[in-house]
Order: C-alpha cells, then structure tokens, then sequence
C-alpha cells in the first residue's frame, strides 16, 4: 500500500483538530455501510459501536477482543478495565449517506462523504480534547491508520492496523506538525 498523506493538525485553544481526506472509488452507499455497520467496523475501527442510529441517541463503544489483545496496554493506560473496555458516546448527526458525527468519550468524530464524478470523498474531521496515553501526535496516528485500514477493506485488501514499524515512522512525523 502506498504512502497516504498525513491528515491536517491544528490547534482550537486546547483542542487538537485532526482532518483528513480520503478518495474511494466506490459509491457514497459502500462507503456509508463501512463506517457505520459493526460488521465493518471490525476491519478497520477498534471498537463497534452500539445504539440506536439517531441523533441524540447515547452510544456504548466497545472495544474489539482483537484491539483488547493489540492495544491493551494503551487502553489501560487510558484509564480503561481490559474486561469492560468501553467508552461512552453520544450520536449527534445521522444523514445517511452524507454525514455520521458522535463522540467518543472526549473526541468528537465528524464523517462527511461526498461523491464526485463516481469517486466518494471522505473527510473525517476528529476534535480532541485530550491526547492519548502516548499523546496527540499518537491520536492522529491512531485515526490515519484506521482510514489507511478503512480503505483497504472497502478494497476488499487487509493491513495490520498494528504494525508497530508503521506506527512509530507516523508518530514522529505527525508530532513534527503538532
């Protein structure tokens, strides 16, 4: 898989803004079902998410075995329990299938699919409070891997969302733009 781009890192007061762009050459509809349907979400998110599909809906967002095995330490350190990792959310827009937006504990995540001469644009745009265990160059790293991963399901390809190599090589670039 070749190199994607970084995604754009700004700063609102203590907020990080992360925005990021992916091209997909498939219809708004095949898209929309990878990113809201748990069976979809297991390739490519580390966590389903559970609740009733509109706004203002409370959400529960539960964390995959296989992201538990992965990633524990990190939930951990998170402040979760490896039994019940869980985070609690809220829907706030569902516009199937232009725009999904929830949060995720103290992110807020924002999907916005536009389609363009047959090519879907995604734009997923996080709003983060507060930096992961390893810090917010690590947050940005999190949600790019999981769009690199998001892409290659909807390709019908697989990548390791936790190949440690590639982790740590966009880590330091992403901390070289926060």
């Amino acid at each position: 898989m070749s190199e994607t781009p970084l995604g754009e890192a700004t700063r609102d007061g203590e907020t990080v803004v992360l925005r990021y762009e992916r091209r997909l050459m498939h219809s708004p509809g095949k898209v929309w079902r990878a990113i809201t349907e748990s069976a979809h979400l297991r390739h490519w998110f580390p966590a389903d998410i559970i609740g009733e599909r509109a706004a203002g809906a409370d959400l529960t967002i539960v964390f995959w075995p296989e992201s538990i095995e992965q990633a524990g330490d990190e939930i951990e350190a998170a402040g979760l329990s490896l039994d019940e990792a869980s985070l609690p959310g809220r829907l706030l827009t569902w516009d199937p299938p232009r725009t999904f937006a929830f949060t995720w504990d103290t992110e807020e995540l924002r999907f916005d699919l536009a389609e363009d001469d047959g090519i879907t644009l995604l734009t997923l745009t996080v709003r983060a409070d507060k930096p992961a265990p390893r810090g917010f160059a690590s947050t940005a790293t999190g949600y790019h891997l999981c769009l690199d991963a998001l892409v290659a399901h909807v390709e019908n390809h697989h990548v390791n969302l936790f190949d440690e190599k590639r982790t740590a090589a966009l880590e330091k670039r992403y901390a070289a733009t926060l």
